[in-house]
């Protein structure tokens, strides 16, 4: 019997599909698997503000009646005007090329159908969603925000026509707060440019107070974000929707803002005690216990991870990255953190990867995702 495909539509599918990825990698360490609750919201209309701008639809591979494949399909109102492509994403596969170019097959096919010409991914529906194809950092935990997937991905996608369009490193360094002579030097960089350019930290007495910047932070991102690959500006709802899900998680101290004297957002860096040990802990369900593990990583931890960072675009290249880290770092010595975690950095973002340079590196090999794009056959 072949490979046959069929389109998820009710809810009940849906969570077929998201407990796929937990069988498919079950007991592999690495693998961190996301929470249910969250994939629900991300992947359904009635939640996810993108639906409403953006097409996206969902589907299984079945072998002998046995789930051994999935994939998203996402077409993007803008993006598929402009450069006439189709997305696909939160694809997982069994190591069998009939299966993986069938589900790619799927989502060409519905590109045709639509007028499109080409096809790339893994990507979602914006840029905090996850995206790229692991293609090296194998024995490294995923954070919270990536996906794990196994080597032969790539191999399959290179079987399949595709070609890199862009990488995604990651950045996992060491708390250097034994390195005097390098935190002194941030610091009178830092104070150096506060006042060069009449900027500082923003000093917050609550969470609650920085919900009041939550949405000019979106701003910031929709405006430095704008010109990377695949990135899709934010609407007022989905700003909105992400503000709701994830700043209520946001702890003052790891929070990094810098203003200018009239209070206006510069820069921000937005981090999060690392969730991954207690996600796994949790195997991808909040409740009822999974909530405990997570709060209990707010308050016992020593990794943080990276959300989120930008600069405005006149600002960059101006030294603003030294109020961030001088600000992150007294956090750390605070809550005694050992290492910190970046998000995906595009290689090509300068800005975002000069961040990390001069720290001491604490992986053991690099962290690099992928994403692909061929023309639809």
């Amino acid at each position: 019997m072949g490979i046959e495909i069929r389109e998820i539509t009710t809810k009940k599918e849906l969570k077929k599909f998201i407990t796929f990825q937990w069988d498919l990698y079950k007991g592999v360490a690495p693998f961190v698997p996301p929470m249910m609750e969250f994939e629900m919201s991300t992947l359904s209309q009635d939640k996810n503000p993108a639906f409403k701008t953006d097409q996206g639809r969902f589907w299984m591979a079945f072998k002998d009646n046995v789930p051994v494949g999935r994939i998203c399909g996402i077409i993007g109102a803008e993006e598929s005007k402009k450069t006439k492509h189709i997305r696909f994403g939160w694809i997982d596969f069994i190591d069998d090329l009939e299966v993986s170019t069938a589900l790619i097959n799927t989502v060409e096919s519905w590109g045709k159908q639509e007028g499109l010409d080409k096809i790339h991914g893994p990507l979602g529906f914006s840029d905090l969603d996850f995206e790229g194809t692991l293609v090296s950092g194998f024995n490294q935990i995923s954070t919270q925000a990536t996906m794990y997937n196994y080597p032969y991905y790539q191999e399959h996608f290179k079987h399949m026509g595709f070609s890199k369009v862009v990488d995604w490193t990651e950045a996992r360094i060491k708390v250097p707060l034994g390195d005097k002579e390098l935190i002194d030097d941030l610091s009178r960089k830092a104070d150096l440019i506060s006042k060069r350019y009449g900027i500082h930290i923003k000093e917050f007495k609550s969470g609650k107070e920085i919900l009041k910047y939550a949405n000019d932070f979106f701003d910031l991102l929709n405006e430095t974000y704008g010109h990377l690959y695949g990135f899709h500006k934010l609407t007022d709802e989905q700003v909105k929707y992400y503000v709701d899900s994830y700043f209520g998680f946001v702890q003052k101290d790891f929070i990094a803002m810098v203003v200018d004297d009239n209070d206006k957002l510069i820069g921000a860096a937005v981090t999060f005690p690392s969730l991954s040990k207690a996600f796994k802990k949790a195997k991808g369900r909040m409740y009822p216990f999974g909530v405990i593990h997570v709060l209990k990583s707010f308050f016992f931890n020593d990794t943080i991870d990276f959300f989120l960072v930008a600069t405005r675009k006149e600002y960059q290249k101006k030294g603003v990255n030294a109020l961030l880290w001088k600000r992150l770092l007294w956090a750390c010595e605070k809550h005694k953190i050992k290492y910190v975690f970046s998000g995906q950095m595009l290689e090509e973002n300068d800005s975002v990867n000069n961040l990390w340079a001069k720290f001491p590196s604490a992986k053991d090999e690099e962290i690099r995702r992928r994403c692909y794009t061929k023309l639809i056959s």
